[in-house]
């Protein structure tokens, strides 16, 4: 079983350089003082979002517009679009914002043709699950209804980074079990994701790799009891909240990607594992040496992961 190429093991030099390089300036985009329990949540929720509010570089292309009551942020491409692009920030459910990914949601636009909706859902811990997953359904409701009329194309692609991989396989699950509109998406694109709230094993620190991260478990540990609190890690692991433990069976296409120094490697390799058994079309990308946010860290193995993502783009819409 290989997660990797020869071609991408000879580099692997040359990531672990960019991500000595770059690590920590990475980690103090993310913000904040570690949580303990003498010092408030709040407090530390708003240190965090801060910060990441500082690292998110807006392009002017986007268009802030409001669907079902819910604040996105909207790209529409030149032309007829070939599809929608269902995006959601990452942040652990407690941080971040659809600005995070202006740059690359604009590419993503240029590039395949697609209109891209990122939504600003609900965060955690003044609004809790469900709240979240909430909000995304009720833009697919009206995606659903009316992206073919406003946004030129009826088809529908997910996707999202960290917190934002979890919000797509949630919402996408949501629409197959709830709307019955599966058929309605072509892929979903999910990066480097947490998929088991109830802490899977590399979430714990027992990971194949012990690399650098931006991640730990004491960390992971505050996310997941602001967005489900009071709930032990079986009840977590509910298929409605872990899309792990979910039935997945008749998926669209995916992608999932994770490096291999990553906290939440195990979420990424349980999920890919049963969608391909459930017969689901599913691609893995594992990037050696690299830690949760590996898109940040330039070198040839994010370069090919541009380019995977790019022609997986383009199969699925075509």
């Amino acid at each position: 079983m290989q997660l990797w190429t020869p071609e991408m093991e000879a580099e692997r030099a040359e990531a672990r350089t960019a991500v000595e390089n770059g690590i920590a300036a990475f980690a103090e985009l993310l913000g904040g003082r570690e949580p303990s329990a003498t010092t408030d949540v709040l407090e530390i929720v708003r240190e965090r979002r801060a910060a990441m509010q500082k690292a998110a570089f807006t392009v002017p292309d986007a268009r802030p517009t409001e669907i079902a009551g819910v604040p996105c942020r909207l790209f529409v491409p030149e032309g007829r679009a070939r599809g929608v692009y269902l995006h959601f920030h990452g942040g652990g459910m407690i941080t971040g914002s659809p600005e995070m990914n202006d740059v690359t949601n604009q590419q993503i636009a240029r590039q395949h043709g697609v209109a891209v909706v990122s939504v600003d859902y609900r965060l955690a811990p003044e609004h809790p699950y469900p709240a979240g997953p909430d909000d995304g359904v009720a833009v697919l409701k009206w995606l659903l209804e009316n992206g073919e009329r406003e946004l030129g194309s009826a088809r529908l692609v997910t996707g999202g980074e960290s917190a934002g991989g979890y919000m797509a396989a949630a919402v996408l699950l949501r629409a197959r079990d709830e709307l019955q509109a599966i058929d309605r998406f072509v892929g979903a694109n999910l990066v480097f994701g947490v998929f088991d709230w109830g802490r899977s094993p590399s979430q714990r620190g027992l990971r194949a790799h012990d690399g650098p991260d931006v991640l730990d478990p004491t960390s992971i540990l505050f996310f997941t009891e602001c967005y489900l609190p009071g709930r032990s890690d079986d009840e977590r692991r509910d298929p409605a909240i872990s899309p792990a433990f979910a039935n997945l069976r008749g998926l669209p296409p995916m992608l999932l990607s994770v490096g291999s120094t990553d906290h939440l490697l195990d979420d990424t390799l349980l999920l890919a594992a049963r969608s391909a058994a459930a017969g689901n079309d599913t691609e893995l990308f594992v990037a050696p040496d690299m830690p949760h946010g590996f898109l940040f860290f330039p070198c040839a193995l994010t370069a090919r992961w541009f380019e995977r993502s790019a022609k997986w783009f383009e199969r699925v819409l075509a």
